[in-house]
């Protein structure tokens, strides 16, 4: 619940940072007096929309490093380290991608990727998880992160959030200044209080919306990376099988940012909210892949 109250207060505070300093810019020139100018609207919501999303994935391996404390794996220090880069090097080659960096975090059963291209990424596990699983079930793991990168959906994620805050932000504006205009028909002198009003709270129920539809797509591309995890493994028993384990113990929470490229993030009764669907329904998928819609 608090990851999730974070999460939006801190996707609605970026968007309202970034509409006061293009208002300073002189960007927000959408207001006029004979009504709103539609067109400069859609790029001010456009800006405002996908400056944010796209930020934070260009800086998301800087800041999965610092907020987990992540080593990244240079010269393997001792014989684990030394698997790890060897599997996630045959894992990648087998996907088609880049060799990502590899980094180890401390704290209980986790995995995340990150990074802004499929070439340059980064797949993290935690010390939990290596001490907690055999290492087939840590390869597919590290496979599942893998076909993360391979999918796209760093950038798919983004995306997704950038056209949904673009909505956001421009219907915001046009419901605000509607309620406005109807409290105060004969205002000539630009937005009030009704328009300033309006826009934040509309916002804010609009992004909470956004947000069930952001993590909606979060858990469908995961049913898609158990999948791509079983195809690089050739079978789906180690999968099932670290689920299983994962289903059991208390995985570690991550960042908002990591979180949908998580192994898990034991979503509770507000699992509209929740970037993974429940792990039940992910063993089930691998079990009877043409049953659910990957």
């Amino acid at each position: 619940m608090k990851r999730i109250i974070l999460f939006l207060a801190t996707n609605i505070a970026v968007m309202l940072v970034l509409s006061v300093v293009l208002s300073v810019l002189g960007v927000d020139r959408f207001l006029t007096r004979s009504g709103l100018d539609i067109p400069k609207l859609m790029v001010f919501s456009l800006i405002v929309g996908f400056a944010g999303s796209i930020f934070s994935l260009l800086i998301s391996k800087w800041m999965a490093k610092r907020s987990t404390g992540a080593h990244v794996i240079v010269t393997p220090s001792n014989s684990t380290e030394v698997w790890l880069l060897d599997t996630v090097s045959k894992l990648a080659q087998r996907a088609g991608i880049g060799m990502p960096e590899v980094a180890v975090f401390q704290g209980e059963p986790n995995a995340f990727a990150t990074g802004a291209f499929k070439n340059s990424a980064l797949v993290a596990v935690s010390t939990g998880l290596l001490e907690s699983m055999t290492k087939e079930e840590v390869e597919a793991v590290l496979g599942h992160e893998i076909a993360h990168i391979a999918n796209g959906d760093m950038v798919t994620m983004t995306l997704i959030q950038g056209v949904l805050n673009t909505f956001v932000v421009f219907l915001s504006r046009v419901i605000g200044y509607a309620v406005d205009r109807a409290i105060s028909r004969n205002n000539n002198d630009g937005p009030g209080i009704g328009y300033m009003v309006s826009v934040l709270v509309t916002q804010v129920v609009l992004g909470i919306g956004a947000s069930i539809i952001v993590a909606w797509f979060s858990r469908h591309r995961e049913f898609r990376a158990d999948a791509g995890a079983a195809k690089l493994m050739g079978s789906s028993i180690p999968m099932q099988r670290a689920l299983a384990r994962l289903g059991g113990g208390q995985a570690a929470s991550l960042p908002e940012s990591m979180a949908a490229m998580g192994i898990n993030d034991k979503p509770g009764f507000m699992a509209l909210f929740s970037s993974h669907p429940p792990i039940e329904q992910r063993i089930a998928a691998l079990r009877n892949p043409h049953v659910t819609a990957l």
